[in-house]
């Protein structure tokens, strides 16, 4: 989802079908966080966007109220959260796991039976004989 803020307010509400008004409420309720730029002016992103419409979607299809909007999003920013983290994790744990590897390559002797012949012996003694 691209997060560069690019929509002004009026743009971002005739898009995704609500008042600039809405959008100002959204914001101050914490459900959406538009960028500003250096002279106040909000910027909403296509990441903002998509958010308006799940919370149009919420409120519209599901009925919930803004308090139980309030609470998906922060569950479901939660759960994003969590997701980066155990990829994060996930990928510290490969890079572990081949540190190991690589290690224990370096350091692992093979053993071999004073007695026994390699291959390349018996191949010698096995064409001269």
């Amino acid at each position: 989802m691209d997060d560069r803020p690019r929509y002004m307010i009026s743009v971002a509400a005739e898009i995704v079908g609500m008042h600039p008004q809405t959008l100002r409420v959204y914001e101050t309720k914490g459900l959406v966080r538009p960028r500003r730029t250096p002279g106040n002016t909000r910027l909403y992103s296509d990441a903002d966007l998509e958010r308006l419409r799940l919370i149009q979607r919420l409120t519209g299809e599901l009925g919930l109220n803004l308090a139980g909007v309030e609470t998906v999003l922060r569950l479901q920013d939660e759960l994003s959260r969590l997701r980066a983290r155990v990829e994060r994790l996930e990928r510290e744990m490969r890079d572990e796991v081949a540190r190991v590897h690589r290690q224990y390559r370096r350091e692992v002797v093979l053993y071999r039976d004073p007695g026994e012949t390699l291959p390349e012996e018996r191949r010698r003694w096995t064409s001269t004989g």
